[in-house]
């Protein structure tokens, strides 16, 4: 300090007092007020698992050893830290929250690493599957290394209690860890050999997922500042990786579907990279038949009050893996019940746009769907909820249905709704008598077969007629059909009218028009 003081005294040359300015200082002023004590109560001070950390990193920075004086302030933090194989699981926690404003110096002097190994330590002794087979200890051939690339190996025998424990579940210590910063976290995790796509360890990956649901839901986190905001993306981005990449490797024999899409939620946030979203998506994807209305509904951004391009990706994700297997059109037909459901749910939904609608409804094979009712339906409420679309946008809309899959009765509702433009409902109404005459030739048909059958057996039958039923469904789409011409017909009467009267109205403004010119000459 002394050395320091004369040096910027010197800068000074001696005109006035001189300021000295100690820039990261460890623990800031705290930091530096404990050192003052230190050295004006004669080289002593009381030391607990709070403050000796900052004093440790204080001394390393101010050069205390014993060559400057006997029994300094770095040789008395060293001798209070060989004690920490005694500390209680409290206070390793409390030195290492301390360890956050001066990470950078306690990382390099190795103070982190001590307290994460005998944090460790604790952990495995009081665990009944521990974390590592041995203790974090630095080996003889790497003694030159960085604490950081010296990490403990995992234990291979942990793997099968791991992969029978509820992938939900959570340790003893998994809420006492919240309270550490993520700098830590990540440290903890590069000491174990875990961090990364280093990570196959199924309780590291549970921590990491209840720790960022922790820290998603702290002030710091959903404040309304946008940098602080930016900023903590930053921090827990490489968390939110590692723990993707471990869900990625337990994949299905760990987590259910709905587990996925849990997963999605906390880390979505969280400044997750592309690629680890793009692995956490087509597991997703690939489960999809598993999936409820209530896992599609996630939060969208930019606007939307649902993310409707994430379940287009899944959709699509599905449909590639599934389409060239032809066992599978259950499965298919399941999820496309699924979007049909969303999309009723969706369509309210102001921001969502024409062209975003379409893509979801005809991202599936018209396989997927035994009937288009639910499409209808949806539509249907869209209609309603965005009044001001043009006839255009509402023929555009109209096509993703599939008209001949359509029952009779979405055909008679269709055929009456006036948000409908009234050419769809022509088609709708067409598609559904072609579709009630191929019924009732293949009835006629059967007939036939049966009369001949008859005949050879020397019975004398009739002609087999169409059932009364067919009959009335077909003379009631015949009757629909004819009113919607009608109405057209009618809408063009009204045309031809009112160009009339627009005519005349015109003739007569042009011969008053010229009469008055007459009267002035």
């Amino acid at each position: 300090m002394k050395k320091m003081v004369k040096q910027e005294r010197k800068r000074s040359q001696g005109n006035g007092w001189a300021a000295l300015k100690m820039m990261e200082f460890p623990g800031g002023p705290g930091g530096f007020e404990l050192v003052s004590r230190f050295c004006y109560n004669g080289g002593s001070i009381a030391m607990s698992p709070a403050n000796v950390c900052a004093l440790h990193c204080s001394a390393i920075l101010l050069e205390m050893t014993e060559e400057v004086a006997t029994c300094n302030l770095l040789r008395q933090t060293e001798t209070f830290l060989e004690g920490l194989f005694y500390w209680t699981w409290s206070e390793i926690l409390t030195a290492l929250k301390s360890c956050e404003t001066l990470f950078p110096t306690a990382d390099s002097s190795g103070l982190v690493y001590k307290l994460i190994s005998s944090l460790l330590e604790k952990i495995s002794a009081n665990s009944g599957t521990p974390l590592t087979s041995a203790t974090l200890c630095p080996s003889s051939s790497s003694s030159s290394s960085s604490p950081e690339t010296s990490g403990l190996m995992r234990s291979s025998s942990t793997k099968t209690s791991e992969a029978s424990k509820p992938c939900f579940g959570r340790e003893w210590w998994f809420d006492d860890l919240t309270i550490l910063s993520p700098t830590i976290i990540e440290k903890m995790m590069k000491c174990l050999g875990a961090y990364g796509t280093d990570n196959r360890n199924l309780i590291l990956t549970r921590f990491l997922l209840y720790y960022l649901k922790a820290a998603g839901q702290k002030p710091s986190f959903c404040g309304s500042g946008g940098g602080n905001h930016g900023q903590a993306k930053v921090e827990y981005g490489g968390l939110a990786d590692t723990a993707v990449y471990g869900v990625a490797l337990m994949g299905r024999t760990a987590f259910s579907c709905r587990g996925l899409f849990w997963v999605l939620r906390v880390v979505s946030g969280m400044g997750l990279g592309r690629d680890c979203r793009q692995k956490l998506e087509m597991l997703m994807g690939l489960m999809l038949d598993q999936a409820t209305l209530d896992d599609l509904l996630v939060s969208g951004h930019n606007g939307g009050a649902y993310d409707v391009n994430l379940v287009v990706r899944l959709v699509r994700i599905f449909v590639g893996a599934e389409e060239s297997n032809a066992s599978s059109l259950q499965r298919m037909k399941k999820v496309g019940r699924l979007i049909d459901k969303y999309l009723g749910e969706i369509s309210p939904d102001q921001s969502l746009k024409v062209s975003k609608f379409l893509e979801l409804a005809e991202s599936l094979p018209d396989s997927a769907r035994d009937c288009f009712d639910g499409v209808y339906r949806a539509l249907d409420i869209y209609l309603e909820s965005h009044p001001t679309l043009s006839i255009e946008e509402q023929t555009r809309l109209s096509r993703c249905l599939n008209y001949e899959k359509l029952t009779l009765e979405a055909s008679k509702d269709l055929a009456k709704n006036r948000r409908i433009p009234p050419g769809i409902a022509v088609q709708a109404l067409a598609s559904q008598q072609s579709k009630l005459q191929i019924r009732t030739n293949v009835g006629d048909r059967h007939g036939t077969v049966q009369k001949l059958r008859r005949v050879k057996c020397a019975v004398p039958v009739e002609h087999k007629k169409a059932s009364p039923k067919l009959l009335d469904e077909k003379e009631e789409l015949k009757f629909n059909l004819q009113r919607m011409q009608n109405r057209v017909m009618e809408l063009e009467k009204v045309c031809r009218e009112m160009k009339g009267q627009m005519s005349k109205m015109v003739n007569n403004k042009s011969y008053n028009n010229s009469r008055g010119v007459s009267r002035l000459c």
